[in-house]
C-alpha cells in the first residue's frame, strides 16, 4: 500500500441485500472529506470485494451489511485477505449488527463496527485517525 495521496476506500454490500442507500451515504461522505471511495454497487461476493480492493491499492474495505449475514460475510472477507497476503487492508462496517455480535467481529479481525445512528462524520473521523495513520 502505497502512503501518499488520498485515503483509498473500497465499499461494499456483500450478499443478497438489496438497500444500498446507506453505503451510498457513506462512500458520498468519505468522498466529501478527499478520500479516494470505491463503490462496489449491489450483491457482491466477498472474492469479488477482496478482488476489487487488492487491485485499487485499497487501504481499507467498508461492508454495509443489513440482511443479518455479517457474521459470515466479515469473517470471509478477512480470511480472503489473509489468503491473498493482504491483511494491511483494513476492514470496517456498519448496518443491522446486534450489539451482542461487535465484540466478537471485532475480536475476529474487523476494525470498527458502526450500527445505525452513527452520523458520518463519526464515520470520516474515525477513517482519518485509524486507516493508514503512518501517513503524514
Amino acid at each position: 500500500m502505497g502512503v501518499s495521496g488520498p485515503i483509498r476506500v473500497v465499499v461494499a454490500k456483500p450478499g443478497l441485500d438489496g438497500h444500498d442507500r446507506g453505503a451510498k451515504v457513506i462512500a458520498r461522505a468519505l468522498r466529501d472529506a478527499g478520500m479516494e471511495v470505491i463503490y462496489t454497487g449491489l450483491h457482491q461476493t466477498p472474492e469479488q470485494i477482496v478482488a476489487t480492493a487488492i487491485q485499487e491499492d485499497a487501504d481499507a474495505i467498508g461492508l454495509s451489511i443489513l440482511s443479518g449475514a455479517h457474521n459470515t460475510l466479515f469473517a470471509k472477507v478477512l480470511e480472503l485477505l489473509r489468503e491473498r497476503d493482504a491483511e494491511d487492508i483494513k476492514v470496517f462496517g456498519g448496518g443491522i449488527i446486534p450489539e451482542d455480535d461487535i465484540e466478537p467481529l471485532r475480536a475476529k479481525g474487523v476494525a470498527a463496527v458502526f450500527t445505525p445512528g452513527a452520523t458520518t462524520t463519526e464515520i470520516v473521523d474515525w477513517v482519518r485517525s485509524n486507516i493508514r495513520s503512518v501517513a503524514a
